[in-house]
Order: structure tokens, then C-alpha cells, then sequence
């Protein structure tokens, strides 16, 4: 394993496994992680001898959304949120069944990453947050995915307070398929991947088509520009340095 690694990837038995890797940042949407993450992806599903993605995680964090730092500066042009769309196609388009491990936190585009996989597994104690509009930016790529999973009345709540929900919630708003306690995670998975191999590759497939044939499709290239527009906004901007700097965002009413 190498330092500049932050995805890993393992094949045993027909899955394989992609763990981000890159706790020091709470596996944030770096441009090394989008990158790798990417090539992960495209491997695994381009290789007959894998049946099952899973989409895993290192570190306490499953993933913080996109990395704030690099979203710092720069124009709408700039944001590298342009190239997280493609990621969610992938997992969304996925021929072979994709099932996602959340052992913790997940904010921002990091809940579009599991939103986009076919099955997701939580832990008891994950956390789940829209953080986007307390930061002055917009859900708009991965609501494309969000969605269609999530029942519509705890989505529009959940999008616009912004406020961190348990696995309980998630599951009960339609974005987690399965809670169970933490100690009882990796027995969980081993159960689905059970069940996951034990369907044909082309049956599965088609399947898949099929679920996904009743969702409009993804508007991905006027999303990504909505969202791309508020990253690099004054709003965007100020509320990414509030975030760094720990404090309270201008539009944040005061204590009279």
C-alpha cells in the first residue's frame, strides 16, 4: 500500500471491494479520490469475474462529501464537482449489483454515493446529513439520485434544514436498506453478497434495467451546473470558510 493510495481495491470470490482510504480527510471527494474511485469502477465492472461491487470504507467517516478545501477559490468552472456526476452514473448504470458499507458519517455528496448503489447497509450508529444549504451551496447532482430512493416528504424536509439524521431515519425515509448494529456489519454484508452471487450476471443485469427503466432519466448536465454555479457563489464561498474556520456563516441570525 502506498501513501498516495486512497482507494483500495480487493477481489476474492466474485466481489469486488473498493474501500476509500482516506480518513485524514474524512474520505472527502478529493481529486485524488474522484480519480481513483473512477478507475476502481470502471475496472470492476469491465472484468467477467466480478459479480458484486461493494463500496466500503476506512476510518470513522464513510465519506464527507466533497473536499471543501479544493473547492476554495476559483470560478464555477473550476469546482470539481463537474466530474462527480460520472462517478454516480457508473454506480446508478452499474450492470452488476452494487452495495454500500456505511460504518459512519456520510454528508453531502457522500449520501449521493450511497443513494447511487443498489443496496446500502448501515451500522447502528452512521449518521446521515444534506449539509448543502448550511454551507450556502446546493443538493442539485445528487438529487438525481437521492430522490428517486427517498420517500419525497422527508427529502424535501431533510434537503432544506440540512439537519444530521441517524440510521433509523434513513432507513425509514427510503435511503438505507438495512440497520443493524455495528458489531454486526460485516456479517450483514457477507449475508447479502450470499444472496447477491447467487443470480445470474445476465439475469441480474437485465433486472437491474428493469428498475432503473421506471426512473426519468438523470439530468446530470443541468444539474452539475446549478451546482457548480453555487460551489464557486459568494454564498458558496463564504459558507466553505465558515465551515474551515469553525464559526457561524454570515447569514446564520445572531443571538440578540
Amino acid at each position: 500500500m502506498t501513501s498516495d493510495r486512497v482507494v483500495q481495491v480487493e477481489l476474492a470470490r466474485g466481489v469486488a471491494t473498493l474501500t476509500l482510504d482516506s480518513p485524514g480527510n474524512r474520505n472527502a471527494l478529493s481529486r485524488a479520490m474522484r480519480a481513483q474511485l473512477r478507475t476502481a469502477l470502471t475496472g470492476a465492472l469491465a472484468d467477467d469475474a466480478v459479480r458484486v461491487v461493494v463500496l466500503d470504507h476506512t476510518g470513522r467517516v464513510f465519506c464527507s462529501g466533497m473536499d471543501l478545501a479544493e473547492a476554495a477559490g476559483g470560478g464555477a468552472g473550476d469546482q470539481g464537482v463537474r466530474e462527480f456526476p460520472e462517478l454516480l452514473e457508473l454506480v446508478w448504470s452499474s450492470p452488476k449489483p452494487v452495495l454500500a458499507v456505511v460504518r459512519g458519517p456520510a454528508r453531502a455528496g457522500g449520501v449521493g454515493l450511497l443513494a447511487a448503489c443498489d443496496v446500502v447497509v448501515a451500522g447502528a450508529s452512521a449518521t446521515f446529513a444534506f449539509s448543502e444549504v448550511r454551507l450556502g451551496i446546493v443538493p442539485a447532482v445528487i438529487s438525481a439520485v437521492v430522490l428517486p430512493r427517498m420517500l419525497p416528504h422527508v427529502a424535501h424536509r431533510l434537503m432544506l434544514t440540512g439537519q444530521v439524521f441517524d440510521a433509523d431515519a434513513a432507513a425509514a425515509g427510503g435511503l438505507v436498506d438495512l440497520v443493524v448494529p455495528d458489531a454486526d456489519v460485516d456479517g450483514e454484508v457477507r449475508a447479502q453478497l450470499v444472496h447477491l452471487t447467487a443470480g445470474a450476471p445476465t439475469a441480474l443485469a437485465e433486472t437491474k434495467r428493469l428498475l432503473r427503466a421506471r426512473i426519468p432519466e438523470l439530468r446530470f448536465d443541468e444539474l452539475l451546473e446549478l451546482s457548480a454555479r453555487f460551489f464557486a457563489s459568494e454564498e458558496g464561498q463564504e459558507g466553505i470558510a465558515s465551515f474551515r474556520e469553525k464559526r457561524p456563516a454570515r447569514w446564520v441570525p445572531t443571538a440578540e
